[in-house]
């Protein structure tokens, strides 16, 4: 049984955005969401939007105070200069952490009191609600979160440490434009970070619980797509083929999410980007994933399901489930990330049975999707055996 509710009206295809003016918009006045970093000016993509906008006849309010990790006061002060211009919808333009910040900005453009009242999770108010979000236009520059296609939005309260999603069906993008030409200029490292979000979410999401036909499906083609393109992408950006292919996989990881779910793997990487925000998620995956897919082998999970990811990675003579965790020692070495270590972000062995304890508590609910449960002395374990 699966349910399959994926609303967000999508245009892919290296170009697309110059099709968006052409498109039927969902309010007049956009608040065009930002990094607060200098890549959507720099490559001339918020130019390219604002004139698409403006040729829609739309009028535009740009926010730019988004970082690597969104944040509960970016997204309440992002709230502010919505509702103080009387913006209508809402168009993310960035990575994931952008459009995630774009559905939090539209979830309290329309909602009163503070965001934490809405969380579900942690210390959240888990209240419903009140409003509908404004609409969201969702325009991906990285192939790695899937937002464009999901209806979840991950926020840190960097005080509390929390990194908690938020979900309401209502999040889900109007419209999402996935156009590979916007994520030439990623840099290497990040294109392999964010390549490996998009493996684990469909990875994870293959071997939860809730897995089914229709997850199955967009999960191993999304797997292969990365296996096969993402060392390419890392290699040269400008390979519009790779970058087309991954900008697929990741929308294929938003579909898999939605029908079927990760599992703890992503609980654990959020305890540690809690603490530590300057982690990437991406990074913060790479680091943990062999250890994690090493017990999941250990415990005999789904020897199965292990054997034909390690397939759909290119390892075609899998016969057991530790040659996925080859096929990722591999994929990690063929895209120059398999030297990542948790002391290059200051992290100390001390801080292991927090990161343990924050992750089967803030994000306790995806320890429920595990096909064999997972304690926090598991997580300790996976975190002592990747810590280097």
């Amino acid at each position: 049984m699966f349910r399959f509710y994926i609303p967000a009206r999508i245009l892919y295809g290296a170009g697309s955005l110059g099709q968006l003016h052409e498109q039927a918009l969902p309010g007049k006045k956009a608040l065009v969401v930002i990094s607060s970093g200098k890549s959507a000016r720099a490559s001339g993509a918020l130019d390219r939007v604002l004139s698409e906008l403006s040729m829609a006849g739309a009028q535009a309010v740009v926010y730019d105070r988004v970082g690597a990790n969104p944040t509960r006061e970016a997204v309440m002060a992002g709230a502010a200069v919505s509702r103080e211009n009387g913006c209508d919808f809402i168009v993310g333009l960035g990575g994931g952490s952008v459009l995630d910040a774009g559905k939090g900005i539209a979830v309290m453009s329309t909602n009163s009191g503070d965001l934490w009242d809405y969380m579900m999770a942690g210390s959240g108010g888990r209240k419903p609600l009140e409003a509908a979000p404004l609409p969201i236009v969702a325009i991906p520059t990285t192939a790695g979160t899937g937002s464009e296609a999901d209806v979840a939005a991950v926020i840190t309260w960097e005080e509390r440490h929390e990194k908690i999603g938020l979900r309401d069906p209502r999040q889900f993008p109007v419209l999402s434009i996935v156009d590979a030409e916007l994520m030439k200029g990623v840099p290497a490292h990040f294109t392999a970070y964010q390549g490996f979000d998009a493996l684990f979410h469909s990875a994870e999401s293959y071997i939860s619980n809730k897995a089914n036909m229709m997850s199955d499906t967009c999960a191993l083609s999304a797997i292969e797509k990365v296996g096969q393109y993402l060392p390419r992408a890392v290699a040269d950006g400008n390979d519009m083929e790779a970058r087309e292919a991954m900008a697929f996989a990741s929308s294929m990881g938003g579909f898999v999410m939605s029908t079927a779910g990760t599992t703890s793997e992503h609980s654990m990487e959020h305890a540690i980007s809690a603490y530590h925000t300057d982690v990437a998620h991406g990074a913060g995956l790479i680091m943990i994933c062999e250890a994690y897919f090493e017990r999941q082998a250990r415990v005999h999970a789904c020897d199965e399901r292990m054997i034909r990811m390690a397939k759909a990675l290119g390892k075609a003579d899998a016969a057991e489930p530790a040659d996925f965790v080859a096929a990722l020692h591999e994929l990690r070495a063929a895209c120059g990330v398999d030297d990542l270590k948790m002391t290059d972000y200051g992290i100390t062995e001390e801080e292991l049975p927090v990161f343990a304890h924050n992750a089967v508590t803030a994000m306790a609910f995806l320890f429920g999707n595990e096909r064999v449960p997972m304690t926090e002395e598991d997580c300790l374990e996976i975190y002592r055996r990747s810590y280097r």
